[in-house]
C-alpha cells in the first residue's frame, strides 16, 4: 500500500495518472529554456576545450543526479519523497532537513521563474519589433508585465498533469527554437575574420566573465530542480514502479537535451567565436521572419517553463496556508497564493530586468546552487 510522504498536496494528494512521456516533455520544459542560445557566448570565454568538456561534464552530472533522484523517490518501501523537502526531512532529520534543502531549492526554482518573465518579456518585445516595425515600440517592462498577465489565468491550473499540454507546447518550441539557430548559423557560415581566441580584458574582468560563463552551462542543464515532483505524478505499483518509467521519460528527454545544446553551442561558435552575442539569435538578423519565429517560439517555451518551476513553489504556499491559516484547498487558495507570488516576482523581475550585470549575476548566483544540487 502507498502512502504518501505528505497527505496534503493541491486536493487531497498529487494526481498520479502520468505517462513515462509526461516526465519527458516536463524534463524537456524545465531543461532546455533559453539558457542554450546563451551557450555560444559561454564557448566565446572558456574556449574549444574547457567549453565541450564543461558541457559534457554537465550533461551526465545532471544525468547521472537525475537517475539518483529518481531511485530516491521511493528509496524507503511504502514511501513516496514527492519533494525535495520530504527527502531533506528523511535525509536530515525532521527539523535540520528543511534548513538545508528548502532554501535552495526555492532560490532555483524562484530565480529560474525570474530569469523566464526578463526572457519571454524580451523575446516578445524583438518578436513585435521585428513583425511590426511600424508599431509603437514598447519598453521591456511592458513586455514582461504582459508576460506576468498571461500567468495569472495559467497560474490557476492546479497541478503538474493540468498544465501537461502548456509544457508539451513549450517542449516542441524548444526543440524548434533551436533546430532554428543552429541551422542558421550554419547557413549564415563564419563570419568574416573570425576569431577563436580568448576576449581581450582585464584579469578581474576575465575571471568574472568566465564565472558567468560556468552559470550559463550550469543554468541550462536544470531540470533535476524538480525531478521529484515530476515523479509524483506518475503512478507506482511493486510491479512497476514509478522509477521505470520515470527514467524512462528522463532518457528521452537527455537525448533532446543533447541534440538541442551541442549543436547550438558548438556550430554557434563556430560561426561567430568571440563576437557571439550573448544571445545567439540576436546576431542573427536575417532572415528576418525565422529570427522573428524563433523568438516567439522562446517567448512560448517559457510560458510553459514557468510553470513547471512554479508548480511545486506554488505547493509549498499552498501547504503553509491550509496548515497555519486554515483554507480550504479549491480554486480560492489558488487565486490568494498565486497571485501573490506572481505579484511578488513579477515586480522583482523588473527590477533585475534593468541590471546591466544580469547574466552575471545569475551565473554567480545559480552555479553554487546548481552544484550543491548534484551532491
Amino acid at each position: 500500500m502507498e502512502v504518501q510522504s505528505d497527505k496534503i498536496w493541491m486536493d487531497n494528494g498529487p494526481s498520479r495518472r502520468a505517462k513515462w512521456w509526461y516526465s519527458t516533455f516536463h524534463t524537456v520544459t524545465a531543461m532546455i529554456g533559453a539558457g542554450v542560445l546563451s551557450l555560444p557566448n559561454a564557448m566565446a570565454y572558456l574556449g574549444w576545450g574547457p567549453g565541450i568538456l564543461m558541457l559534457l561534464l554537465s550533461w551526465c552530472l545532471t544525468l547521472n543526479t537525475m537517475w539518483q533522484m529518481i531511485q530516491l523517490h521511493e528509496c524507503v518501501p511504502g514511501t513516496r519523497f514527492d519533494r525535495y523537502l520530504d527527502l531533506g526531512r528523511h535525509a536530515f532529520g525532521p527539523k535540520l532537513g528543511p534548513w538545508i534543502v528548502l532554501p535552495q531549492q526555492l532560490i532555483v526554482q524562484v530565480g529560474c521563474d525570474i530569469v523566464y518573465m526578463v526572457t519571454g518579456g524580451k523575446c516578445l518585445k524583438k518578436f513585435m519589433e521585428i513583425a511590426c516595425t511600424d508599431c509603437t515600440q514598447l519598453k521591456q517592462s511592458y513586455w514582461i508585465l504582459i508576460f506576468g498577465a498571461i500567468h495569472f489565468f495559467l497560474s490557476q491550473l492546479p497541478n503538474f498533469n493540468s498544465v501537461a499540454g502548456v509544457s508539451l507546447a513549450a517542449a516542441v518550441m524548444s526543440l524548434s527554437y533551436s533546430t532554428i539557430a543552429w541551422l542558421a548559423c550554419l547557413a549564415r557560415g563564419r563570419i568574416e575574420n573570425v576569431s577563436y581566441a580568448y576576449k581581450r580584458t582585464s584579469n578581474t574582468d576575465l575571471m568574472f566573465r568566465v564565472f558567468n560563463a560556468l552559470g550559463q552551462i550550469s543554468f541550462a542543464f536544470a531540470g533535476h530542480a524538480v525531478a521529484l515532483e515530476i515523479q509524483a505524478t506518475i503512478p507506482s505499483t511493486p510491479e512497476k514502479p514509478s522509477r521505470i518509467p520515470m527514467w524512462h521519460g528522463a532518457l528521452g528527454a537527455y537525448f533532446i537535451n543533447a541534440i538541442c545544446y551541442f549543436p547550438v553551442a558548438l556550430i554557434g561558435y563556430w560561426a561567430f567565436g568571440q563576437a557571439v552575442d550573448d544571445n545567439v539569435l540576436m546576431a542573427l538578423e536575417k532572415p528576418a521572419w525565422l529570427i522573428a519565429s524563433a523568438n516567439l517560439m522562446v517567448f512560448i517555451h517559457v510560458v510553459g517553463s514557468y510553470q513547471v518551476y512554479a508548480m511545486p513553489v506554488f505547493d509549498l504556499i499552498e501547504r503553509m496556508m491550509i496548515r497555519r491559516l486554515n483554507f480550504a484547498p479549491g480554486l480560492a487558495l489558488r487565486l490568494v497564493a498565486r497571485t501573490a507570488y506572481l505579484l511578488h516576482y513579477l515586480l522583482g523581475s523588473l527590477f533585475l530586468s534593468l541590471a546591466i550585470f544580469w547574466g552575471s549575476l545569475v551565473g554567480l548566483v545559480l552555479l553554487p546552487l546548481h552544484i550543491s544540487f548534484l551532491v
